[in-house]
Order: structure tokens, then C-alpha cells, then sequence
């Protein structure tokens, strides 16, 4: 190339540095600075539940097994993890608008000349050989478009990076859940099979007595109404036992083995001490929802820079360097070289208001993603101060409602014993009967809430991504925008 040459490529490596890219500014939190109260979990410098693994979290090992499954197996992770690919190769193609892509090219153009049209009035054929090495239509970023687009795709790209992991937090959160789901319906199934044989060895006394002649006939319709009861319910569990099973399927990706299935509801579901709540203002770094709102907000700023760019001159180059000959033989001797320099410049004059409509619209997506980054932020301290409200009353909860078992059994203890003595009709017993069922029934209930609510919390605050404390992250792509 000549020193021209050189010299518009070095102004353009100057130049190009200017971008009309607006600065980012991170839009203040709207939310309190503080949770509501109560927040019993608030606990300073106890380790965050971010930095804590799964397989740290859920101490069994079974539910460990599952989750591993899900994570292997599951297909919308799958999609995610594909999606984070995607996007890596966009911002690859993305990146390299910013460099010039040299071709070698090689061509022979043949003419023949009619007859008739040369002196000697025959026709005659001409041919000519060339080869070169050059650059095509490369755009010199004077004012930042391409470099705003190549911001705005990296941006993009950890967006999906970030939806990716809060895929995954919501899966382990799903899998646990669905889990324990599972564990409690197999434990009321339990206990209606349990109060079914019981009823039908009540209602098989009371046919004998009514048979000798010490009972009613109303007492034996309605023990026979205590037994259909307890067989629905007991056909009601069986049904919901295996929908949740099919469930846990679907989440895992595939069939889960009968041994990592649980048979009760766990009363412990992990060894760590209570989850420090911390400051609203940490969930900014510990959601990757929100980090992914925040992304996509970035995204939306590069791309008014892009917008704006518009509005002013486009320039591109195009260049080659190479041999020309009239015959094959002579294409790399002396004194055939050629070369060709075309620089190219568009200014905007008239486009009938379309630049100016491209950049409200990228202004009013960026102001859009500036309201879904702050509801990502309200979104996050709702769930994370609902998690933390029912975390505070739960445990009294859970008392109170072992506290009416208690009382109901005794409570049934003595109506049997009235009623085998004559002081009480049987309508009697099989109230008692009904309140202890149904308040063990509530039990089993209270205990499942009070293990979800320990995985929300765990989910809401951002756990749930690396399996051991700063290991297993998704590695980012470095770049300097």
C-alpha cells in the first residue's frame, strides 16, 4: 500500500476510539434500605447464601442425588446452557465487524473482440491474470457505531449468562421442593391408609355389637361413614403420590431411582445454621435475575450509541494490493504489480425522519429496561421479605399445631373411653377421630411449609449456583468496551 494508504488507517485507529455511547449509570435501588420486620435471619457475618453450594445446603444425600440428576438431565438447563453459547458466537461475529477482514483473490478475464471490429477484421480474444491480497467495505467506527453494537452484544451475552444461572437456582429449588413435596404426600398417604385400617376395625367391633344387640344401627352407619371417608382420602394420596412423582420426573429429566425417593418428610433438611438476610442492597449482587436486568439495561445504552452514530457520516475502505498480467508466465514478474484504494464515504441527508425514529426507539427500550431492572429489584426484596416474615412465625406455628395433635389424640382417648362405657353416643368418637385426623393431617402441612420456606429463603437470596463456595461459575468473557 502507499503512505496514504497507511496513514488513513492509522487516523481511523484514532479515531474510531470516539463513541457516542451514553454512560451507564446504575438507577437508584427503589426499595427500603432495610426489610421489614421481623427478620430473625439478619445475622452479621455469618457466610451469605450465595457463597453456599447445594451440596453444601441440603445435607441428604439422596436429595443431593436427585438434584444432581436435575442438573445433568434437565432440559430447560440444557436450553440455557445452549443459549449461553449462542450468544458467545454472536458476540464473536459481533466483535469482528471491528476488524478488517483481508481476502486473497485470484481471476482471469478473457474478451473476445468481434470480427470487424479490430483493423485487421478478425476476431481476436485478450485474456488478463491477477492476484491480490486486500480488505472489502471495512467500516472506519469514527463515531462508535460498531463498537456500540459490539457493547451492546457482549451485554447481551452475559445476560444469558445470568439467565443461565438463575435457571439453575431455580431448578435446585424446584427439584428440593417437589422432593419434599413428595416426602409429605407419602406421609399423609401413610396416615390415611393407617386411619382406614383403623376405621374398619371400628366399624368391624361396632357390626358386632350391633349384631349382639349393645349398638345402634346409627352408630354402624356411622362407623361405615368414618371408613368411606378415610378410603377416599387414602385413593385421593395414592393418585397425588404418583403426580408427584411424575412431577420430580419431568424436572429431573429422567426416571428417578425408588431408592433416592423419600418415604416421610425429612424434620431436618440441612446442618447449616440460619441464613443471614443481610441488606437489600446485596441482593444486587447476589441475583442473577437481577444482574441479567441490569445487562440487558446496559445493552439498551450501547445501542442509543449506535442510534446516534447514525446521524452522522459512515465511512468505509476498500483496498487491494496484488499482480496483474495480460499472460499467466509474466503475473509475478517485475513491474506487475498493481493496486487499488477506494475510501467511501455516506452522510445522511434525507431519510424521511428514520434515524431519528431508530433513536427514540432505542431510548425508549432503555427507559423501559430501566423500569424491568427496578421491578427485578422490588420483585427480589418482596420474595426475600415474604420468605423472611413466614420464617418468623413459623416455628410457633409448627409448636401450636403439635400442641393441637397433642390435645386431639388425648381428646380421643377419652371419647373412646366414654363411649365403651356408655356415657357418649359414637357421633362423639368419630368427631374426635375427624379432629385428630385432620389436625395431624395440618401437621404434616406446617412441617412441608416450614422446610419450603428454608428453600425459598435459600433460592430468594441467591442460592443455590456453585456447588462448593467459589467454585463452578460460568467464566465471562473479557473485554474492554
Amino acid at each position: 500500500m502507499t503512505r496514504l494508504t497507511w496513514i488513513t488507517l492509522a487516523c481511523a485507529a484514532v479515531l474510531s476510539g470516539c463513541s457516542l455511547m451514553p454512560a451507564y449509570e446504575r438507577p437508584a435501588m427503589p426499595v427500603p434500605a432495610a426489610y421489614p420486620a421481623p427478620a430473625p435471619t439478619a445475622v452479621a457475618g455469618k457466610t451469605q447464601a450465595a457463597d453456599i453450594g447445594w451440596r453444601e445446603f441440603f445435607a441428604d444425600q439422596r436429595l443431593q442425588q436427585v438434584v444432581g440428576l436435575a442438573l445433568a438431565n434437565n432440559r430447560d438447563l440444557r436450553v440455557a446452557a445452549l443459549n449461553i453459547e449462542k450468544a458467545r458466537a454472536q458476540y464473536r461475529v459481533q466483535d469482528a465487524g471491528l476488524y478488517p477482514a483481508v481476502n486473497a483473490g485470484g481471476n482471469q478475464t478473457a474478451t473476445r473482440t468481434a470480427d470487424g471490429l479490430r483493423s485487421p477484421g478478425m476476431p481476436s480474444i485478450s485474456r488478463q491474470y491477477s492476484a491480490s491480497v486486500g480488505i472489502s467495505a471495512y467500516e472506519l467506527d469514527f463515531f462508535g457505531r460498531v463498537r456500540s453494537l459490539n457493547a451492546q452484544a457482549l451485554e447481551e451475552y452475559l445476560a444469558t449468562e445470568e439467565a443461565a444461572r438463575s435457571t439453575q437456582i431455580s431448578l435446585v429449588a424446584e427439584v428440593a421442593n417437589a422432593w419434599l413435596t413428595l416426602g409429605a404426600d407419602e406421609e399423609r398417604l401413610a396416615l390415611a391408609q393407617g386411619t382406614l385400617a383403623s376405621q374398619r376395625e371400628s366399624y368391624r367391633l361396632t357390626q358386632r355389637s350391633f349384631e349382639i344387640g349393645t349398638s345402634s344401627k346409627l352408630a354402624l352407619r356411622q362407623a361405615q361413614t368414618s371408613v368411606d371417608s378415610a378410603r377416599v382420602d387414602a385413593i385421593r394420596y395414592t393418585t397425588q403420590v404418583a403426580q408427584d412423582r411424575n412431577a420430580l420426573a419431568l424436572l429431573v429429566g429422567s426416571t428417578v431411582p425408588d431408592g433416592l425417593l423419600p418415604t416421610t418428610l425429612a424434620d431436618s433438611l440441612n446442618t447449616l445454621p440460619e441464613l443471614p438476610a443481610g441488606l437489600p442492597s446485596a441482593l444486587l449482587k447476589r441475583r442473577p435475575d437481577i444482574l441479567q436486568a441490569e445487562h440487558q439495561l446496559k445493552a439498551a445504552s450501547a445501542n442509543i450509541g449506535a442510534a446516534r452514530a447514525a446521524f452522522y457520516p459512515r465511512i468505509s475502505l476498500t483496498a487491494s494490493a496484488g499482480t496483474a498480467s495480460p499472460d499467466l508466465a509474466g503475473l509475478f514478474k517485475a513491474g506487475s504489480g498493481a493496486w487499488t484504494f477506494m475510501p467511501q464515504i455516506s452522510l445522511p441527508l434525507f431519510d424521511a425522519g428514520a434515524n431519528r425514529a431508530n433513536l427514540d426507539v432505542a431510548t425508549l427500550s432503555r427507559d423501559i429496561d430501566v423500569a424491568q431492572y427496578e421491578k427485578a429489584i422490588q420483585t427480589a426484596f418482596r420474595e426475600v421479605s415474604d420468605a423472611l416474615a413466614q420464617r418468623g412465625t413459623i416455628q410457633e406455628q409448627l409448636q401450636s399445631q403439635q400442641s393441637l395433635v397433642d390435645a386431639t389424640a388425648e381428646s380421643d382417648q377419652l371419647s373412646r373411653a366414654r363411649y365403651s362405657r356408655g356415657v357418649d353416643s359414637y357421633l362423639t368418637v368419630l368427631d374426635s377421630q375427624r379432629s385428630l385426623y385432620a389436625a395431624q393431617q395440618n401437621l404434616i402441612g406446617t412441617r412441608l411449609t416450614r422446610m419450603t420456606n428454608l428453600v425459598t429463603l435459600y433460592k430468594v437470596m441467591g442460592g443455590g449456583w456453585v456447588e462448593t463456595p467459589n467454585a463452578g461459575r460460568v467464566a465471562t468473557i473479557p473485554a474492554a468496551l
